[in-house]
């Protein structure tokens, strides 16, 4: 059986990326390893309290070999427009989580709007990444 553990997204400083996730949207850090011998790469994971079997990678850009410096530049004009990973946040209650996360600093560009599937809402972290934040119904809750 294939399981999904982690999911990534480009961003642009993984300590401002920690910060956010952590802070801002509560989530906890699930790694954070930094190698050595790998130039000192750092493997970043955040994830959901209560879902610890679910991460999602803050992986910085990087420089070659591993990228080249043009293809690096389409992903931050990507990540600028909102256009390079998006996730996908379920909550029970929409209204109430925008109030929460709009007190700890998140700036909302959607707020929470009746949707034939629920409310739905979005956001982008400090890298750009849009991130939706929605509270689901009926059949496209199961």
């Amino acid at each position: 059986m294939l399981r999904i553990a982690t999911a990534q997204l480009w961003v642009h400083d993984q300590g401002v990326a920690l910060d956010f996730y952590t802070r801002k949207l509560g989530m906890e850090v699930r790694a954070d390893v930094t190698l050595p011998e790998m130039g000192n790469f750092r493997w970043l994971t955040v994830g959901p309290a209560g879902q610890p079997d679910i991460s999602i990678v803050l992986m910085a850009i990087p420089s070659a070999p591993v990228m080249d410096p043009e293809t690096a530049e389409q992903v931050r004009v990507l990540m600028a427009k909102g256009f390079a990973g998006t996730v996908f946040l379920t909550t029970d209650d929409c209204q109430a989580a925008y109030e929460e996360l709009t007190a700890r600093g998140v700036e909302f560009n959607e707020p929470p709007e009746e949707r034939p599937y629920g409310i739905d809402s979005g956001f982008r972290d400090p890298s750009g990444n849009s991130i939706r934040l929605t509270q689901l119904r009926g059949v496209a809750a199961v």
